[in-house]
């Protein structure tokens, strides 16, 4: 009789021992879920503390615009010259008249015709199909071809 007494302590202390196991497992569970939920807790109040230091910037960008605004607004026309012994506003004289571009007069250098410039001149572009090459006054080249000249082709 003992002995069976002994055996159902046995039974209950076997079935209260996977009852606290599973307890234990639970409470791990949720001890991880709590380091968890500090871990973001922290982080949410760093992602607050952010969200107030750019709401600071915010509001001071957005008041230093106000202010230009208004400085802006408080400025005068160029023409109100309103107190200084002129006449008001609304009497301002504008500028409608606009003057005429003189007309560039186009000189070659090449030629000294008017019209044309020297990269666009018809004399020079037919010129430069002979070659020629310059000699000093005074100079004799070795094989002369014809008169003294300055300007002879070149060979």
């Amino acid at each position: 009789m003992e002995y069976l007494l002994l055996k159902k302590i046995v039974k209950d202390r076997a079935k209260e021992n996977v009852e606290l196991k599973n307890c234990i497992l639970e409470l791990k569970k949720d001890e991880g879920m709590n380091e968890k939920n500090s871990s973001l807790e922290k982080e949410n109040l760093d992602l607050k503390s952010e969200i107030d230091a750019l709401k600071r910037t915010f509001s001071k960008f957005s008041s230093s615009n106000d202010k230009m605004d208004k400085l802006l607004g408080m400025q005068r026309c160029v023409f109100d010259r309103v107190g200084l012994g002129f006449d008001e506003m609304n009497k301002v004289k504008h500028f409608d008249k606009f003057l005429d571009r003189k007309k560039k007069v186009m000189n070659c250098n090449f030629c000294g015709k008017v019209g044309h410039i020297t990269s666009t001149c018809w004399n020079r572009k037919s010129s430069t199909k002979i070659k020629t090459i310059w000699i000093l006054k005074g100079t004799f080249p070795t094989n002369v071809k014809g008169p003294k000249t300055i300007w002879v082709p070149k060979i």
